[in-house]
C-alpha cells in the first residue's frame, strides 16, 4: 500500500507502510474525498433532459473518454507492486446475499453494466464505462476516477454527469441516472495518484423521458412554460390560403396561423447560378431589333421562327396582346395573328405557403424509473484478494490502437478473461506503483469497466475487484495487449463503504 505524505518542506513523497501499526489508516475518514456532482432534483432533472432531448442526440454525439493519448500506451513496470493492507473481504451482490452455488458455461453481459456520460472543461461529450455495485440505497455507481474527474487539464469533477445501463445508440432502456455525489480516495482527488483510480458515484433514482401528455395551449402560456424549463413542442400543418384568410390571426390564441411568403419569377442572364431559359413573347419590333443582334447569347436572343396561329374573328378583334394581328381577313376569309418569342433567362418563383402551428405543454415528460440496483442489480465488492486469480472485465471500447487500427465501435460491450498479474504493475508515464494487469486488447472508452471477480456467467453477478484504468502495448508492436487497475486493498473498502451508505433520493 502506497501512501502521500507531505513533509515539513511541501514536497510530495510516496512511501510505503513498514509497519503493521499503521495499517489502522486504511479506515480513516481522511482517505475519502467527496465531491457533489448534480446538487438539487431540479438540476439533475435538466441534466437528464440534456442528454435525452432529441431522441438521445447528445448521447450519440458522444465520444470515448481521450485521457491516454500515444505516450501514455507504454509498456508497464516490472517492479514495484501492491502490498494488502488488511485480511481479504468481500461484500455480496444484490440478490445474493445469501451464497447460492452453480455451475454454468456460456458468457453472458452483465445486466449492471452501462455507460457514464459528462461534459468535460473543453465542453466535449464524452463517455467510459462503469458498472452498478451493491449499495444500501441501491443507488451506486463504479468506475475509473478519471471518468468522474477532469485530470485531463485539472479541473474538477465533469459537468452533467450520467450513468446509462444497457446503454445502445443512444437509447436508454433503464433511464438515465443522475450522478449525486461522487467519492474517491484522497490522494487521487488531490494528487491524482492513478494508483487510486477509482470512483463511486451515487446517483438519483433513474429517469425515463419518453412520453408524457401534450396540452394544446396558446403562444403566451407556450412562452411562460418554456421560462418555467417545462417541456414544450410546437407542431406545424400546411392548409389552403382560404382557411388562412379566414382565420383569426389572433397571438393569444390557438391555433395560430402564419404565411411564408412566396418569390416573384426573376428575370436574369444565362450566366446566373440557377437560373433556366424559356421563351418569352414579344412585339414584332423587338423580335426584330433582337434578330438584327446576329446569333449569340444574352437576354433578347431570337428563339425561332414566327408562329402564325389561326383564330376566329372575335379573337383577332379582341386581341390587344404583342403578337401582330396583321390585316384581316385574307382573300380566304382567315384571321390571324402572328406571335414573336425571343429567350429569357429567369431564376422561378414561388408559391406563398400557409400553416396552421399549434403550441403544446407536454406534461409527466419525466417519469421515475425506480433505483438503480432494484432495475439492474449490482455487483458485489471484494478487496485484499490475491493476484493470480480469474476474473472478466467488461466495457465498451472504442478507440484506435497506437498504430491506427480500429477494431471496436463502442456501440456494443466487449469483454475479456484471464488472471490477474502483479509483474506488471502499472504505467511509468502516470507514475503508476500498485496496479495489477491483465492480458486484454481493449481500448479506451472501456476505461472504468469492471473486472469482476468470482462472475457467474447465469446470474451476471461477481465482485468488483477493479477498474480499467490503464491501456499498455507490452510487446511494442502499436497495438493495446495489456490493460491494469489500481489494487483495491483496505482504502479501497474505506471509500466504497462511505459511498455505499450514502442517500441520493428522486429526481422527479
Amino acid at each position: 500500500m502506497k501512501r502521500i505524505l507531505i513533509p515539513a518542506g511541501g514536497a510530495i513523497l510516496a512511501t510505503g507502510l513498514l509497519a503493521a501499526g499503521l495499517a489502522g489508516t486504511a479506515s480513516a475518514d481522511s482517505d475519502v474525498a467527496k465531491d457533489n456532482l448534480a446538487t438539487s432534483a431540479a438540476n439533475a432533472k435538466a441534466i437528464a433532459s440534456f442528454w435525452a432531448e432529441n431522441n438521445g442526440a447528445a448521447l450519440k454525439a458522444a465520444t470515448e473518454s481521450n485521457v491516454w493519448d500515444k505516450a501514455d500506451v507504454a509498456k508497464l513496470q516490472s517492479k514495484g507492486g501492491y502490498s494488502s493492507d488488511t485480511k481479504p473481504g468481500s461484500t455480496a451482490p444484490i440478490g445474493e446475499e445469501k451464497k447460492t452455488s452453480t455451475k454454468v458455461q456460456n458468457v453472458n453481459m452483465p445486466k449492471t453494466i452501462g455507460k457514464v456520460f459528462f461534459i468535460n472543461s473543453k465542453g466535449e461529450k464524452k463517455w467510459c464505462s462503469a458498472t452498478s455495485i451493491q449499495s444500501q440505497y441501491r443507488n451506486l455507481v463504479a468506475t475509473a476516477g478519471h471518468c468522474v474527474y477532469d485530470t485531463a487539464n485539472n479541473t474538477d469533477v465533469m459537468s452533467k454527469w450520467v450513468f446509462v445501463p444497457g446503454y445502445y445508440q443512444g437509447k436508454s432502456p433503464w433511464g438515465i441516472y443522475v450522478g449525486k455525489q461522487a467519492f474517491t480516495h484522497y490522494d487521487f482527488d488531490v494528487y491524482e495518484d492513478y494508483d487510486r483510480d477509482y470512483a463511486f458515484v451515487t446517483v438519483y433514482n433513474g429517469v425515463k423521458l419518453d412520453g408524457g401528455k401534450a396540452t394544446k395551449v396558446t403562444i403566451n402560456e407556450f412562452k411562460a412554460a418554456q421560462a418555467k424549463g417545462q417541456v414544450t413542442d410546437i407542431k406545424a400543418a400546411e392548409v389552403s390560403k382560404d382557411e388562412y384568410e379566414s382565420a383569426v390571426k389572433d397571438p393569444n390564441k390557438y391555433p395560430y396561423y402564419e404565411m411564408k411568403p412566396g418569390t416573384a419569377k426573376k428575370v436574369t442572364g444565362p450566366d446566373y447560378p440557377g437560373a433556366v431559359v424559356d421563351k418569352k413573347e414579344v412585339s414584332k419590333a423587338d423580335y426584330e431589333a433582337a434578330k438584327a443582334k446576329g446569333v449569340g447569347r444574352g437576354q433578347g436572343f431570337i428563339y425561332g421562327d414566327p408562329v402564325a396561329e389561326n383564330v376566329d374573328k372575335d379573337t383577332w378583334t379582341k386581341y390587344d396582346g404583342p403578337g401582330d394581328k396583321g390585316d384581316g381577313p385574307d382573300k380566304f376569309g382567315n384571321y390571324y395573328i402572328t406571335h414573336y418569342y425571343v429567350q429569357e433567362w429567369y431564376v422561378p418563383g414561388t408559391d406563398a405557403k400557409y400553416y396552421r402551428v399549434d403550441y403544446y405543454v407536454i406534461e409527466d415528460f419525466a417519469k421515475d424509473a425506480g433505483r438503480l440496483g432494484d432495475n439492474v442489480g449490482g455487483q458485489g465488492f471484494a478487496w485484499n484478494q490475491p493476484t493470480g486469480k480469474p476474473v472478466r472485465v467488461f466495457g465498451y471500447p472504442a478507440a484506435p490502437h497506437p498504430d491506427g487500427n480500429k477494431n471496436y465501435t463502442g456501440v456494443t460491450p466487449k469483454w475479456c478473461y484471464g488472471t490477474t498479474t502483479k509483474k506488471l504493475v502499472g504505467s511509468a508515464a502516470k507514475k503508476i506503483e500498485e496496479h495489477v494487469a491483465l492480458k486484454c486488447a481493449m481500448t479506451e472508452g472501456a476505461d472504468g469497466g469492471p473486472w469482476l471477480y468470482k462472475y457467474s456467467n447465469s446470474k451476471r453477478l461477481g465482485y468488483l475487484n477493479g477498474v480499467i484504468s490503464t491501456f499498455n502495448d507490452q510487446d511494442g508492436n502499436g497495438r493495446v495487449d495489456y490493460i491494469s487497475s489500481p489494487y483495491f486493498d483496505g482504502e479501497t473498502n474505506v471509500v466504497y463503504k462511505a459511498a455505499a451508505v450514502a442517500w441520493s433520493g428522486k429526481v422527479v
